[in-house]
């Protein structure tokens, strides 16, 4: 979910300010396989614009490079380390403005256990262009005594008519095209999905049963709901369907399949989130009516000065639509509720009572206010607490507190994100004002010669 979360962030500052980076992504579903194990199918895709044009003397191509990695988080050990050329010829080079992308889909069989999956997209003429994402995966053997939903796999279409059975797509007589970005509506506004269903003719299951597929906004409200009848004339079966996502705006949906008997006292459900773009369909939801449990949460008590010192602290999370939303509140009320919807759809396990997301975020808020506040700023504010905010504690820092011929400074190093990224902070005015000085962070101060900021010579 966090992967999730991060890309509706990138997506929507990319859409607002024209920024440029390198555009890869990656998706994953998880099907039955045997007793032991799932088949792991990862979707990963390259937006073409971002690779370099290359041309030989067959023709013009482009070279992407993937590398993956599955480590097992128990044993430590490496099911896999691989990586794959991926190459695709143009006819010229006006291919190259079409907005298309790379994409492809390779799969394991997965033993039962959590994995940390890494995977890293490069361009292959130019591998400083490049983008690493990662996500914990829990393999949960399909194949049982119960019924069950595989992960549900989001598409950009299906094809059923002319099935071409060499294709890497084809699977179950089908070809399956991933849409690894999870992100539909313009540009892509139909919606195609694909899951299994096992286990059909276990004798204790009630019958009959009813697919039931249902579409929640971020408030959790149902946009959407049909049913029909499950035939069990198989121990399983494929599952596949279509959205029109036109008329949605835009916002993080979750797409929900669930099994249920007739009389509705038995379900299993299998649900994933994305997120649809849609600038020019505007939500007509009030607020106010969404849910009335803002009522009981501990925003309905903050003060107008409250509210506003909250979303201060919170508005590193903050997309510009969201930023330019609450710069336009004028009322105590609204505010309220606009809080409680921005941490109510941080909320990465929507089904305990606690906002866990919210509880970490402010804990580390807390921490960066006893630790990194100076003479005239409070921590939050100052550029150690946001990095400390934002990326949690680094996985090591290295203080140079004494050099004879340089200003204090620190070094963090955060292990896990894109592959191992580094933060420089230095007391550049002597008042133990720490400023980032330069990191290797995508989207954040990059200055390689940071150095000569702190020089005393």
């Amino acid at each position: 979910m966090k992967k999730l979360f991060l890309l509706i962030l990138l997506f929507l500052s990319f859409k607002s300010f024209g920024q440029k980076s390198f555009d890869f992504d990656f998706d994953y579903a998880r099907f039955a396989y045997d007793s032991t194990s799932n088949f792991l199918e990862l979707y990963y895709s390259f937006n073409q614009q971002n690779l370099t044009l290359s041309k030989t003397s067959t023709g013009l191509f482009l070279q992407a490079v993937l590398f993956i990695e599955i480590q097992d988080t128990i044993s430590k050990k490496y099911l896999l380390r691989k990586n794959w050329k991926i190459e695709n010829p143009l006819n010229d080079t006006t291919e190259l403005h079409t907005n298309k992308s790379l994409i492809g889909v390779v799969g394991f069989a997965v033993p039962k256990g959590i994995y940390k999956c890494t995977l890293s997209g490069f361009d292959a003429q130019d591998s400083t262009k490049r983008k690493t994402l990662t996500e914990l995966i829990k393999i949960e053997p399909f194949v049982d005594n119960k019924i069950s939903i595989s992960d549900i796999q989001l598409c950009s279409n299906i094809k059923q008519e002319g099935a071409e059975s060499k294709s890497i797509f084809y699977k179950n007589t089908l070809e399956v095209y991933p849409n690894p970005t999870m992100v539909f509506g313009a540009g892509m506004p139909v919606l195609f999905y694909y899951s299994e269903i096992y286990n059909l003719k276990v004798d204790s299951l009630p019958k009959p049963l009813k697919l039931r597929t249902a579409l929640y906004n971020s408030r959790g409200q149902k946009v959407s709901e049909k049913y029909k009848a499950i035939v069990l004339n198989a121990n399983s079966r494929v599952e596949v369907g279509t959205l029109n996502l036109t008329k949605y705006p835009t916002d993080t949906y979750t797409l929900a399949l669930s099994i249920i008997d007739s009389s509705s006292n038995y379900g299993i459900s299998s649900t994933k989130r994305f997120f649809i773009y849609n600038p020019s369909v505007k939500d007509t939801v009030k607020v106010a009516n969404i849910n009335s449990d803002i009522l009981s949460s501990q925003f309905n008590v903050f003060s107008d000065e409250e509210c506003d010192q909250l979303f201060e602290k919170g508005k590193y999370l903050a997309s510009p639509i969201e930023l330019e939303q609450y710069a336009k509140l004028d009322s105590t009320k609204s505010k309220r509720e606009f809080l409680y919807q921005y941490w109510k759809r941080r909320d990465q396990d929507p089904s305990t009572a606690e906002n866990e997301f919210y509880n970490d975020y402010m804990n580390r808020v807390k921490v960066c206010e006893e630790r990194y506040g100076t003479i005239n700023k409070r921590g939050n504010k100052t550029d150690r607490g946001r990095v400390f905010i934002l990326y949690g504690e680094p996985d090591e820092i290295d203080r140079y507190p004494n050099d004879i011929d340089k200003k204090p400074y620190e070094i963090w190093q955060y292990n896990q994100i894109e592959g191992g990224v580094m933060f420089v902070f230095g007391d550049v005015t002597g008042f133990s004002n720490y400023e980032l000085l330069h990191s290797t962070k995508r989207g954040e101060l990059r200055d390689d010669n940071w150095l000569r900021r702190i020089q005393t010579n």
